[in-house]
């Protein structure tokens, strides 16, 4: 994983359910997906902005995103690392 590919996909079951290990660099520059995303936080800490609030996290919580609305984490730890499982299709 890098600063440009912060993402590596580790288990897809066709179009209906993907899980990925996130761990930005430096800046989180996602955008809103398509698809509604569970983030399981595996290590450190920081603020997770969603849509406008911001929401202390660390390790072991567990961070829900609607599909189309926008997000980032924000000052996070450099330990920072979160599984994301993408599910339901895409709309």
């Amino acid at each position: 994983m890098s600063a440009d590919a912060p993402f590596d996909v580790i288990f897809q079951d066709g179009a209906d359910i993907s899980g990925e290990l996130y761990k930005p660099v430096g800046e989180d520059k996602q955008s809103p997906h398509a698809r509604d995303e569970l983030y399981i936080v595996a290590a450190g800490s920081g603020a997770f902005n969603l849509d406008g609030e911001s929401i202390a996290f660390g390790s072991g919580d567990l961070l829900f995103v609607p599909a189309h609305t926008p997000h980032r984490f924000e000052r996070f730890s450099d330990d920072f690392s979160c599984w994301v499982i993408f599910y339901g299709a895409e709309s």
